[in-house]
């Protein structure tokens, strides 16, 4: 018998309404033969008449499989019959009716690629004391809904398409407004560059002043998505110690290892929760000025402030501060909406324009003008301050948990701000192996040693978020953690 036909015909088409048609499970057939070798180079494939016949399907859908396989190179048509093309073939020659394994070299990532590492396990953000995670179940969704309601209403069709590249005018200048009343910021609002969440407003950053292998200085322990920024960039990343204030820049550092860009989180340094001195601000502007490098001012959780007023921010301090300073969304309303920004200084808009034409393509359009009407409407403020008063209470009963039943060596750090408290551990208690048994309990702390790229004795704790965790559940799960922290214990 014909080797084609065994094939051909080896098993009947099947007629199943829920499964592919007759002429796709035939032009799949012939595909995977052609691409296995079983039907060489040159060999011609029977007639569509007779094949129709003895499949029992309409001569019209094998001649449209013929015409498909021909449109796609696989056969070569013409008035003499029907022949297989000559094919660099993926798949190795096998014998007939037995496909041969496909053998693929392991894929090699590029050097900047290797050089990023995920420092933590994946953990859904219903975890307890996942840092990160703003009370979810706190928003206000029907505000929100009738904003993107009338967002809707109002573009229409019209933000279906692309818009500008810098973003939605009416968030922009919303954000302008926010920004000048509450952290002090001074810019305009074409200044203003609309991203996907903080990681793209930093990608964009390296893209706009650096170049492979400058040096960027990074705050150790910090935060891990500005390091991966920047090892992307392939850029020469050096790290620079924090103290209980902030960034700590050694003299000698400008000469040993100049910076191209600077990254810190001067109003709530992540994960240690300090705040940087308005005297290490000016001497960090001016020392940048003088070595022609860029700072990178990412506002980390500033919105929320538990004492006193909101710390201004770095980039107001000086005219033309070589600042860019970068916020998002995702932690003062939802991190599923992936709006952030980055305010770029005077100097550098006009320059980057070009850049940001060719590379960005301004999307999420009726969620940028929701979002504009959620700050005009004086939602997003009335927002803000319940979620300060919430986290304010949530990290007094936290702390007051950790003094009444964290019964190992301990220190708590931070507090003033933001959503989380760092609890320092001596060495003895390791936190990665804390942190790892926490996740049979359903807790998802982070473990301080990694946020460290080179890590210290003092790096050795835990990074507890209670911004999405109940406080009714804070004296469990503390308990829980003394446990772990004892049973993990390294013995002497």
């Amino acid at each position: 018998m014909d080797p084609i036909r065994d094939v051909l015909l080896d098993a009947p088409l099947v007629r199943d309404r829920g499964g592919d048609s007759l002429q796709r499970q035939l032009l799949n057939r012939i595909r995977d033969a052609i691409l296995d070798g079983r039907f060489p180079p040159g060999c011609r494939l029977p007639g569509s008449r007779g094949l129709a016949v003895d499949l029992g399907i309409s001569r019209n859908s094998v001649t449209a499989v013929y015409e498909q396989l021909g449109a796609e190179g696989y056969i070569e048509l013409n008035r003499r019959g029907t022949k297989v093309a000559a094919l660099g073939r993926s798949r190795a020659p096998t014998t007939p009716g037995r496909a041969a394994p496909l053998r693929l070299a392991l894929p090699q990532l590029s050097e900047r690629g290797t050089r990023v590492v995920s420092r933590f396990a994946d953990a859904a953000e219903t975890l307890a004391f996942k840092p990160g995670v703003p009370a979810l179940a706190r928003f206000p969704l029907s505000a929100w809904k009738s904003c993107f309601d009338r967002a809707f209403k109002t573009a229409g069709v019209s933000a279906l398409g692309y818009g500008n590249p810098a973003g939605e005018a009416a968030l922009r200048d919303a954000i302008l407004r926010h920004l000048a009343v509450a952290r002090g910021v001074r810019c305009e609002a074409g200044q203003v560059v609309i991203t996907e969440g903080a990681q793209e407003a930093l990608n964009l950053c390296v893209r706009l002043v650096t170049n492979p292998g400058d040096t960027a200085w990074v705050e150790d322990p910090g935060y891990r998505g500005a390091q991966t920024a920047f090892q992307c960039g392939d850029l020469r990343v050096e790290p620079v110690r924090v103290d209980s204030a902030g960034l700590v820049v050694p003299a000698d550092a400008w000469t040993a290892a100049p910076p191209r860009l600077i990254y810190t989180t001067p109003s709530h340094q992540y994960p240690t929760g300090g705040v940087l001195p308005v005297a290490r601000r000016l001497a960090l502007i001016r020392q940048a000025q003088a070595c022609g490098a860029w700072i990178i001012e990412d506002d980390y959780d500033s919105e929320f402030r538990h004492t006193g007023e909101l710390i201004g921010a770095m980039q107001g301090l000086v005219p033309q501060a070589p600042v860019m300073y970068v916020g998002t969304f995702s932690k003062t309303l939802f991190p599923a909406l992936r709006l952030g920004f980055v305010v770029l200084p005077q100097a550098l808009t006009a320059v980057a324009a070009p850049l940001l034409k060719e590379t960005l393509r301004g999307g999420h359009r009726h969620e940028q003008l929701a979002l504009a009407e959620f700050i005009d409407s004086g939602q997003f403020s009335r927002h803000l301050g319940r979620m300060r008063r919430l986290y304010r209470r949530r990290q007094e009963l936290l702390r007051a948990a950790l003094a009444q039943h964290l019964d190992v060596p301990h220190t708590v750090l931070g507090g003033d701000s933001g959503m989380h408290l760092t609890v320092r551990l001596p060495p003895e208690y390791p936190d990665q192996a804390i942190a790892e048994a926490a996740r049979a309990y359903d807790m998802a702390p982070a473990p301080l040693s990694r946020f460290a790229l080179r890590a210290q004795p003092e790096d050795n704790g835990l990074v507890l978020g209670y911004g999405n965790t109940s406080e009714s559940q804070y004296p469990a799960l503390v308990q829980r953690l003394a446990r772990l922290a004892r049973a993990q214990r390294l013995k002497g």
